[in-house]
């Protein structure tokens, strides 16, 4: 397995990423742990969380579990900011108030006196950036922050974000966690090239589509029992017709390739343009082995052109920026 280098650091992660997101519900305490005990064992040592999983939770047995193990130095750890986690008006956003006292929180939930990658959640709208930036800045000078980044921004703020720190002699934003999958490739259409152009990493979540890129449905309008579109809205109205005939085109050439639909679809993410390591968010332990399989592979050069007749490059057929303040575009799959 070939790690990758994150953005312009010299830090190297694995190509893909263990996404906490899960941790421990639905997953369970236990199997959460076993699944990070798992993913170190088979060379993952990238490990992205965030303070609002699960409340906090998902912090605390990341930490809980890199204490008992005594692995914490082999494990590049990131989590995120923004979201609210009090009842206060001061309780979430981007400001220098909620960023400074989160990461001590954060620091206290995750058992460790430094976060190696901190990331900003969303982005401020009515902030600006270098009230961010700076808190940013202070906490990497302060050796409580190794690196920051920035999570599912407009290619502008990012951009913008850049030329601050540039400016002002602040904290660099080393990379972005955008949604990106096959059914939703409109990053491709500036970020990825602002990415590759600054040498920033892309750290994709949602690679397979919220489980419809792994067969979960076949329905847009009957979902199965405990999914995603089951739960919320939000995710329901991502599941369409047009997204489900993807999926069932991309299990069929999986299996004339040996390989899961999971797995397929996964590896198409990981080795796209500019993409440094995938954030995959395995509920049980079969869903995380699924994945190990394709550390090793590639994607095959001449396949290339069989995904993007299924989508083709830029465009979506799912809405994976539905979750966004700042994205107005719309899809019609």
């Amino acid at each position: 397995m070939e790690y990758r280098t994150l953005g312009r650091t010299g830090v190297k992660v694995s190509p893909l990423c263990l996404g906490a997101m899960n941790f421990p519900e639905p997953s369970g305490e236990k199997e959460s742990s076993d699944i990070i005990n798992r993913a170190l064992d088979g060379g993952i040592n990238f490990i992205d969380t965030a303070n609002v999983y699960n409340g906090g939770e998902s912090e605390k047995i990341v930490g809980r579990t890199l204490k008992k193990n005594g692995r914490r130095h082999e494990v590049v750890l990131a989590t995120k900011v923004y979201g609210t986690m009090g009842e206060g008006p001061n309780d979430g956003g981007v400001s220098r108030y909620h960023i400074i006292q989160s990461c001590e929180d954060s620091l206290r939930r995750l058992k460790t006196d430094h976060i190696d990658l901190y990331q900003l959640h969303r982005p401020g709208l009515t902030v600006p950036q270098d009230e961010t930036l700076r808190a940013f800045d202070d906490l990497v000078r302060a050796g409580k922050v190794r690196y920051i980044g920035c999570s599912t921004h407009p290619a502008w703020m990012v951009m913008e974000a850049l030329a601050i720190s540039e400016k002002n002699n602040l904290a660099r934003y080393v990379s972005e966690q955008p949604p990106y999958n096959l059914l939703d490739r409109r990053i491709e259409n500036e970020l990825v090239p602002l990415a590759q152009k600054y040498e920033m990493a892309l750290l994709p979540w949602s690679p397979l589509a919220g489980g419809i890129l792994a067969g979960r449905y076949n329905d847009p309008k009957n979902f199965p029992e405990g999914s995603r579109a089951s739960k919320g809205e939000w995710f329901a109205r991502r599941v369409n017709i047009a997204g489900i005939e993807v999926a069932q085109k991309l299990e069929k050439m999986a299996a004339e390739r040996g390989l899961t639909i999971t797995q397929l679809a996964l590896l198409w993410v990981k080795d796209q343009p500019g993409v440094t390591s995938p954030i995959i968010g395995p509920r049980t332990m079969q869903h995380l082995e699924d994945a190990l399989g394709i550390l090793d592979k590639s994607l095959d050069e001449a396949d290339i052109p069989l995904f993007d007749e299924l989508v083709h490059p830029g465009n979506a057929l799912a809405d994976f920026h539905n979750s966004n303040d700042w994205y107005k575009g719309r899809v019609l799959g």
